[in-house]
């Protein structure tokens, strides 16, 4: 029975790996360090992997030129990176799918007209794309970030979509205005009505997709349009509400594990006692179930508050 690698072996393993840059499983191999041996190495924090098949030491920073160097070790020079890949690597934060951040997600690229790439790393096929669509970066061929916004819209489920599209937006390389013109030119294809229908909807103030769903329960819910981190005076500095209209006071915060635990509970608690006493604002608290998911409320919950405290809901 072999050994357990100890965490001394493993540093003495990660030496022989290129520190500087980004590396293919195929150049590792090549350096005696095999996929069994890269495992071992993910696991201890010595190793990450962003893009399927490419790796990198984790002192590295994240930016657009490390970005661009691991695309370029799969992405053939003539295809175009798409989708959710296109805002990953434009730099919009918290793109990814459900689940993605606990596996590595697959490349979107698309290939030219007759050719579809089969290397089992990306989600590719053929597209339709104008030279006003594509933009190179460093000798990558990437959709814009108008571009990506309009196919994201089109094409994932719309609480996805909304999150990417104001992930897209907080990026400040085209207006709402600009991407509701934008979808004109896609009538007749697929998904088209519901990105039509979100479009007016974004919002580059959003802090994270669960905030720009719950804005769209709050749409949802028939309610007048509200604000995002809508700012209100606080005892040492401002507090912000997550969603909110603030001449009727009234506002949801989405309160997230990853933000809202037990080490945040009292700050949350003081805040929210402020807030409703001090400035009698009224609001509702929300986590992940009560947002997504099959029992998701948020829609009714907001329409039946609302109404309790004496403001008109419109009819949709």
């Amino acid at each position: 029975m072999a050994r357990p690698t100890t965490y001394r072996q493993l540093l003495e393993i990660r030496d022989g790996l290129p520190r500087d840059r980004p590396f293919t499983a195929s150049e590792s191999d090549a350096l005696g360090v095999p996929n069994r041996l890269r495992r071992l190495l993910l696991g201890a924090g010595l190793l990450r992997r962003a893009v399927p098949g490419v790796f990198h030491a984790p002192e590295l920073k994240d930016s657009l030129d490390l970005r661009l160097q691991m695309l370029r070790l799969v992405v053939p020079a003539d295809c175009v990176v798409t989708d959710r890949t296109a805002a990953w690597l434009w730099g919009a934060q918290m793109v990814l799918a459900p689940g993605d951040h606990l596996q590595v997600p697959r490349i979107s690229v698309f290939a030219p007209p007759g050719r579809r790439l089969r290397n089992g790393l990306s989600a590719s096929g053929e597209r339709q794309l104008a030279d006003v669509d594509v933009a190179e970066v460093s000798g990558l061929q990437v959709t814009t970030p108008l571009r990506s916004a309009c196919d994201l819209a089109r094409l994932l489920h719309r609480d996805q979509a909304i999150g990417t599209m104001d992930a897209l937006a907080r990026l400040g390389t085209f207006s709402v205005d600009r991407l509701v013109l934008e979808l004109d030119r896609f009538k007749g294809y697929r998904g088209v009505i519901q990105a039509r229908m979100l479009a007016p909807l974004v919002d580059a103030r959003a802090e994270s997709p669960m905030e720009s769903v719950t804005r769209l329960r709050w749409h949802d819910a028939g309610l007048p349009w509200p604000e995002c981190q809508v700012e209100v005076a606080g005892p040492d500095g401002p507090y912000f509400v997550d969603v909110g209209r603030r001449e009727e006071r009234f506002g949801v915060e989405y309160f997230g594990e990853e933000f809202h635990g037990e080490t945040e509970a009292e700050h949350d608690a003081d805040r929210l006692d402020w807030l409703r006493g001090r400035r009698q604002w009224h609001i509702v608290v929300a986590g992940r179930a009560d947002v997504i998911g099959p029992r998701q409320s948020l829609d009714l919950v907001l329409r039946l508050e609302w109404h309790a405290h004496g403001r008109p809901v419109r009819h949709v």
